[in-house]
């Protein structure tokens, strides 16, 4: 399993990023996406998240109404377009499934990219 997040950068408040997860190792089509962002000194907290067929999302309140997740299956890939942001989105944001082994599930993550919010 391999998730490589890419988009990420430094944005003056008010900008927009597009954050792009491609994965590969597992049917992706079949899993439920995540996107979670870290920020210094806090925990890791989920921000958005979008099930197998893109049919159901569903984002944490501090997102709501600013970003939007989506998937394209075909490509295997997860976007987390971002607007409107604010100097408490940055953090680094992480790409994650949870898919079942051998009867346990297992979380992967992918390395992370750096969202930077500062005028």
């Amino acid at each position: 399993v391999q998730l490589v997040e890419s988009g990420g950068g430094l944005v003056q408040p008010g900008g927009s990023l597009r954050l792009s997860c491609a994965a590969s190792g597992f049917t992706f089509s079949s899993y439920t996406m995540n996107w979670y962002r870290q920020a210094p000194g806090k925990e890791r907290e989920v921000v958005a998240t979008i099930t197998s067929a893109g049919g159901l999302t569903n984002y944490a309140d501090s997102v709501k109404g600013r970003f939007t997740i989506s998937r394209d299956n075909a490509k295997n890939t997860v976007y987390l377009q971002m607007n409107s942001l604010k100097l408490e989105d940055t953090a680094v944001y992480y790409c994650n499934t949870r898919l079942i082994n051998w009867g346990t599930w297992v979380d992967y993550w992918g390395q992370g990219t750096q969202v930077t919010v500062s005028s």
